[in-house]
């Protein structure tokens, strides 16, 4: 073996000392960059709204809450065959809140083609913050004095039905949507503008006038933005938040202290990210995914209520939102759930619900038959899918 000189020492140590720095740019880097924050500052949180947005759309009504009696029932299969620490997609307004509470993501967002949505996920965000238990984020949401009496343990029947009793206060909801746009402003620093506030005080409103019983469709006539009426069979918030999971568990997230802080932690987090945003559009969907493939994130569960009905009437906007979630990453687990209205054509039984079950399907599976063209109608995915021939 010939003898080792200084300059193939200096040699070996240079390449050493090369390799190693490498591998430290290579890997360390990567891997805090490719983490998926479970916390997000609030300059962060208001740059993915403002950066993966989409232009506002229109529906004919509000939304201000579900019209969706049987949400809850998917619950138990959900957390059987999901995984915790993942993200979740979802649209509407706070019925996403019990599948949160239920599923643990690390981040959420929410879609919405109408900003109203955005604007009213805003205002839970800043009631949620502000108030410290049930009781009292159900007085700042109403505009209610919070009675007395009530303990942590209190249900969440018992709490509706007294604030049903309660009248609402106007000198409350000033005061209230005064601490709500300053939270969001001076405290977030969220860059609101004026149609942005207008927006929350539209909204906020709605629940300060109607209270528990506030519907999907209240207030057509309030100012030519909704459509609906008020009533007509909707269930009212609270007949939402004291239903079962069908197995005897109320699983909505005021339906205890401990959901309830669950979804407060989230919000003081800035984990739920509400975002304006088309199911067919080129944007938010793609921007969602290019941001969790970064992070080797992977999505837990989509919520679609029944907006596939609204694709398949729009000429290929099916076909887009197929294409938008091929770009999502996704695992064996990640799960489609979908609400079933009577244009579904849906007749298997279970679930129940206002006019309709709530249904899973595994979203790989579905996005595999789409591209064998499996897929061609709305009735396609609400009905257990045919299987290709044998080859």
């Amino acid at each position: 073996m010939p003898a080792l000189t200084t300059r193939h020492i200096a040699r070996g140590t240079l390449a050493a000392v090369l390799a190693s720095a490498v591998l430290a740019l290579a890997s360390a880097p990567r891997a805090a960059a490719q983490e998926l924050p479970s916390r997000l500052a609030d300059s962060t949180f208001w740059r993915l709204i403002t950066t993966f947005s989409e232009p506002g759309g229109y529906f004919r009504s509000d939304n201000f809450v579900s019209n969706e009696m049987a949400f809850q029932r998917v619950i138990p299969e959900l957390q059987a065959t999901t995984r915790p620490g993942g993200v979740y997609l979802g649209v509407g307004p706070d019925q996403n809140f019990t599948y949160i509470v239920a599923l643990k993501p690390k981040l959420s967002f929410i879609f919405d083609i109408r900003r109203g949505n955005l604007e009213e996920h805003l205002l839970y965000k800043a009631i949620i913050e502000l108030s410290a238990n049930r009781a009292d984020f159900l007085s700042m949401l109403f505009s209610r004095p919070r009675p007395a009496g009530f303990d942590t343990a209190v249900t969440a029947d018992v709490l509706l039905e007294a604030y049903a009793r309660v009248a609402s206060s106007d000198t409350l909801y000033q005061q209230n949507l005064k601490a709500v746009k300053d939270w969001l402003v001076a405290h977030h620093g969220f860059a609101l503008g004026d149609s942005d506030l207008a927006g929350i005080e539209y909204v906020y409103s709605a629940f300060s006038a109607a209270g528990p019983d506030l519907t999907y469709n209240f207030g057509s006539s309030r100012s030519g933005r909704g459509g609906g009426g008020y009533g007509r069979g909707m269930p009212t918030y609270a007949e939402l938040m004291v239903q079962s999971d069908g197995l005897g568990a109320q699983r909505s997230y005021i339906a205890s202290e401990a959901n309830y802080r669950a979804l407060r932690e989230q919000e003081l987090s800035n984990a739920i990210v509400p975002l304006v945003g088309n199911f067919a559009g080129d944007k938010a969907t793609r921007a969602v995914a290019q941001y969790l493939k970064e992070r080797r994130a992977t999505v837990t569960a989509f919520y679609l209520s029944n907006v596939e009905q609204y694709l398949w009437n729009a000429n290929d906007d099916w076909r887009k939102f197929f294409g938008n979630v091929d770009a999502l990453p996704l695992d064996s687990t990640s799960t489609f759930i979908r609400a079933v209205f009577n244009g579904g054509g849906f007749r298997a039984g279970g679930g129940g619900g206002m006019r309709g079950p709530t249904i899973l399907a595994p979203m790989i599976d579905q996005l595999k038959a789409f591209k064998e063209g499996r897929i061609n109608s709305y009735r396609d995915v609400v009905q257990p899918l045919k299987q290709p021939p044998p080859k």
